[in-house]
């Protein structure tokens, strides 16, 4: 049987090999906590605690402003030490919830307590969701409950498992397949009570081949679940690409998984959904891999959501060279920074040093583009960057609409394959905020 995959997209080199056999670590952070506001999709979060406050592991310490967004939870005990702007990775002051960890853990009360999800209902488990702050865990931070109230449950048909971990270096996910199967079935078994009419599909890519044989042997028996092999290309598991690759429905950016019958959520996510359905434990800590060539140790942790990620690198054994760039996530759509001093979010998945900058490089070779049409056959969403760029460098807006580029789902495949070394995805991700702040603005 063929491997499922999608149109274009690339082949990149993995670097997983670095962290990909190494087991996850339980890190309990020494240091300050810190919470930013802002950890999802919607609005930031309000605080709820004060300066000199006592907490405790487990606590919501900022609550979600309307249904667009999450509450945040302190994943440790302590006193609230500020609520002051820091650093982030996005390179910008931020409002956060400084937390002055005493390292005890002490859990606030009824974290911890079983809790049989099959006699809640749907609301009831939306609710248990909610208000444990899980969103999006593969790196889009959408809060999950959203995707747990579509507007027709009765004709979502598939519940989809994002095992696919297309990024380069980042070896999280595979480890928890690997690790606690058990945790995602388990999400999985809560979400297919909510949408009984669904079967449930993990998706993984072949070149995970024990996280494939520990997820097939964990539904031994299940009825209605099944693991399905993608053919590794990036990106895989973009959510758009992953339907297809799994249905062959053809989703646009009009269209939710929803709309199209599916929920997906990454296995990471799923296994938040266990924790805090069936064990009431919200969204405390995440898998995260610390790698790349300038890293003495390269690893796969279980972290505390507000850990520094200064502190994480420590764990690692911190450098074994001077790294040219650091990043936060994966080389293709991950975040570049310069400052080690910045907490791990909820979206965070990897800490990424090299000890050279592939877009440096790129950009001392950059030339004029060749016309090539390598851009269009690579872009998994059809479009066509070459005349994207056109229209963004000569700030045609209206073209741009017209050319679909808020389809743009920002993957970095455009700039990847060409051989122009043209910066084509820095381009988009710039240009995109400005089309919309037109259009809000009903200049477009």
């Amino acid at each position: 049987m063929p491997k499922l995959t999608f149109r274009g997209g690339v082949r990149l080199k993995g670097y997983k090999d670095l962290s990909a056999n190494v087991p996850i670590v339980f890190h309990q952070a020494k240091g300050e906590l810190v919470f930013p506001l802002n950890q999802h999709v919607g609005k930031p979060a309000i605080p709820i605690v004060k300066r000199g406050e006592a907490v405790l592991a487990g606590q919501i310490i900022a609550k979600a402003d309307g249904f667009e967004s999450a509450n945040i939870i302190t994943s440790g005990s302590g006193k609230v030490k500020a609520i002051e702007s820091r650093m982030t990775s996005a390179g910008v002051m931020a409002p956060c919830i400084v937390i002055d960890n005493d390292g005890q853990y002490n859990l606030a009360p009824g974290v911890g307590e079983p809790c049989d999800y099959t006699k809640l209902t749907n609301e009831e488990i939306v609710a248990k969701v909610q208000a444990a702050g899980v969103v999006g865990l593969g790196g889009a931070a959408t809060p999950t409950h959203i995707k747990l109230c579509p507007e027709q449950p009765e004709e979502i048909d598939h519940i989809i498992a994002n095992g696919a971990e297309c990024e380069p270096y980042i070896t999280c996910d595979d480890r928890l397949m690997q690790e606690q199967p058990g945790w995602i079935v388990s999400g999985l078994k809560v979400l297919m009570q909510m949408f009984p009419a669904a079967d449930a599909v993990i998706a993984i890519q072949d070149d995970k081949p024990a996280a494939i044989a520990a997820m097939q042997k964990a539904i031994e028996g299940e009825r209605k679940m099944s693991v399905m092999v993608l053919k590794t290309k990036y990106p895989q598991g973009s959510e758009r690409n992953l339907v297809h690759a799994v249905t062959r429905r053809k989703m646009t950016s009009d269209d939710t998984p929803a709309n199209l019958g599916c929920i997906v959520n990454n296995v990471t996510t799923l296994a938040a959904i266990y924790h805090a359905v069936c064990l009431n434990e919200p969204l405390m800590e995440k898998g995260f891999t610390v790698t790349g060539d300038a890293v003495a140790e390269p690893h796969n942790f279980l972290v505390k959501i507000g850990t520094s990620c200064s502190e994480i690198l420590e764990a690692a054994g911190g450098l074994k060279a001077e790294p040219k760039k650091v990043l936060i996530g994966g080389p293709m759509m991950g975040m570049a920074i310069t400052d080690l001093d910045i907490p791990i979010a909820k979206s965070y998945n990897a800490l990424v040093c090299m000890t050279h900058d592939p877009v440096e490089d790129c950009e001392i070779k950059e030339t004029a583009c060749i016309r090539c049409g390598r851009c269009v056959r690579a872009c998994p969403v059809g479009l066509v960057p070459q005349m994207m760029a056109q229209a963004a460098t000569a700030k045609e807006y209206e073209r741009y609409v017209k050319l679909h580029g808020l389809d743009c789902i920002g993957c970095g495949c455009c700039a990847y394959i060409c051989p122009a070394k043209r910066p084509l995805t820095q381009m988009f991700k710039q240009t995109k905020p400005i089309v919309l702040d037109l259009q809000r603005q009903g200049k477009l």
